[in-house]
């Protein structure tokens, strides 16, 4: 394992010359420093694929960031828990580890037998994620609602105060609550409180 310095300096000349990438990530902050710092020549870019869990799309300015990211890359939204992954060309792999002490570790995996076996996995979650334009369709009253409803979670409001707060019946301020859960991949209300906070949204 290593920190993202040694990383980049380990892998750099693997996204330079790359012609396939892809990422599954939780979140925008964990393979900042595994991307290419200089730009790639237009007839040089690999193909780009991201596969995102849909709590990135809670953060305004994460959300922003992934959109603008859709001339570049493909992406997609996934509820399937995914490993923070990338793999290059199939050939290569970047696994993120642990945080400790606010550091996170990596691991370069070049075993063929792994590569394939994770890349696998891959594609059966890339196959069964959604676009990131119809997740965005389908699901934006709920990302609209989404920093409000945290708070009123994290304060312990009841849902009939919340409810009254947003302008929603109870019924349907209960259902933007458990799929806002299923977003953050929580099964409780507590859970979700934690892993919102452990994600910076509230």
């Amino acid at each position: 394992m290593c920190g993202e310095e040694e990383l980049f300096a380990r892998t750099a000349h693997l996204f330079a010359t790359a012609g396939e990438i892809s990422c599954a990530a939780r979140d925008l902050h964990t393979f900042a420093a595994a991307r290419p710092q200089a730009p790639i020549p237009s007839d040089r870019r690999p193909i780009v694929r991201k596969l995102y869990r849909p709590s990135v799309l809670l953060d305004p300015s994460m959300a922003q960031h992934v959109r603008s990211l859709q001339g570049h890359a493909d992406i997609r939204v996934t509820l399937a828990e995914i490993n923070e992954t990338i793999i290059i060309d199939r050939r290569f792999m970047v696994v993120a580890g642990d945080v400790t002490d606010g550091v996170r570790s990596y691991g370069v995996v070049t075993e063929t037998a792994v590569v394939q076996g994770v890349s696998s996995l891959f594609e059966a979650a890339w196959r069964s994620a959604t676009e990131l334009a119809v997740y965005d369709a389908q699901h934006a009253e709920l990302v609209s609602v989404a920093p409000r409803v945290l708070e009123f979670l994290a304060s312990g409001c009841k849902d009939e105060t919340a409810a009254r707060e947003l302008g929603l019946g109870v019924r349907t301020y209960r259902r933007r609550v458990a799929e806002l859960m299923a977003t953050l991949g929580a099964e409780s209300r507590f859970q979700a409180g934690a892993r919102a906070r452990e994600l910076g949204l509230i």
